[in-house]
């Protein structure tokens, strides 16, 4: 039994690309003085240490984040989506785990290390618009669309009862991030980024550049054949998870009738990824 909890662990670290070199954002682990971020008992510790939730959301949350013309024009300018998705989504992970259980030391770094980077990121958009990484309302976007599909996927595969107060916590630490990397007037409830998203949709576009970015996405290919069909599930129930309007404006659907067996296969996958992970 624990040769194949330790076969699961193994291909879990292949698919986060565990040990490999060059990523930008990654930070060095160093003793540290600071206290946390966040304490021990904080929402969004629990929401992001479940697995198979957090790539669920993980890649609805892209779907979504990619509909805003700014943020789209950031990864089709200044990024090798087509040949490095896999590395964008690693750099997000960690992004994530750094920040959510690192020192105040170490998530400051690694914030200033990320705003660092933006400002390289930016243009015109096709209409001639001009866009920045760091303009705080575009911050603010990527943060909401991000945080409310993990939120949904956590709640939809984890915990279904989850209060309205947890909820409204989740979306007040991690406004705390949110704002150190430069966004503003951050929704901290549930209730304020529903009203945030539905006020932002009239100035969202789908269009062939969304689409090609989008097929990159469920393109990637899987670390192993053994991951190969937990990815496919991945992206199956990522779509599934999507608002309504989202999945109308990428074209995108999953059948009424495939939807229980969607997700009761996902349950049954993040039930054993857990139990693998426990260690």
């Amino acid at each position: 039994m624990l040769s194949l909890q330790r076969a699961i662990e193994r291909q879990v670290h292949r698919l986060l690309g565990e040990g490999e070199a060059g990523d930008a954002v990654r930070v060095p682990v160093r003793a540290s003085t600071s206290p946390p971020l966040f304490p021990p008992t904080a929402v969004c510790r629990a929401v992001h240490a479940d697995f198979t939730t957090m790539l669920v959301g993980g890649m609805s949350g892209l779907l979504v984040q990619m509909l805003h013309p700014g943020a789209l024009a950031g990864v089709w300018d200044h990024s090798n989506f087509r040949a490095d998705m896999a590395g964008r989504l690693r750099r997000t992970a960690q992004f994530i785990s750094a920040t959510t259980y690192g020192s105040q030391d170490d998530a400051a770094r690694l914030i200033g290390r990320v705003r660092t980077i933006h400002d390289r990121v930016h243009g015109r958009l096709p209409d001639g618009t001009l866009y920045s990484a760091n303009d705080p309302a575009l911050l603010t976007w990527v943060h909401i669309a991000g945080a409310s599909s993990f939120l949904e996927a956590y709640r939809r595969y984890r915990a279904p009862g989850m209060s309205a107060r947890d909820q409204d916590r989740y979306f007040a630490e991690t406004a705390e991030v949110a704002r150190a990397l430069g966004a503003n007037d951050v929704p901290e409830s549930r209730r304020a980024a529903a009203t945030y998203l539905r006020a932002l949709r009239p100035s969202l576009r789908c269009d062939e550049r969304t689409r090609e970015v989008a097929a990159a996405l469920f393109e990637e290919p899987a670390p192993s054949l053994a991951l190969l069909p937990f990815r496919q599930l991945v992206i199956r129930a990522a779509i599934d998870l999507l608002p309504d309007w989202a999945a109308a404006m990428h074209g995108l659907s999953v059948p009424v009738p495939q939807r229980p067996a969607i997700r009761l296969g996902l349950s049954g996958v993040a039930a054993v990824t857990r139990w693998a992970l426990a260690r």
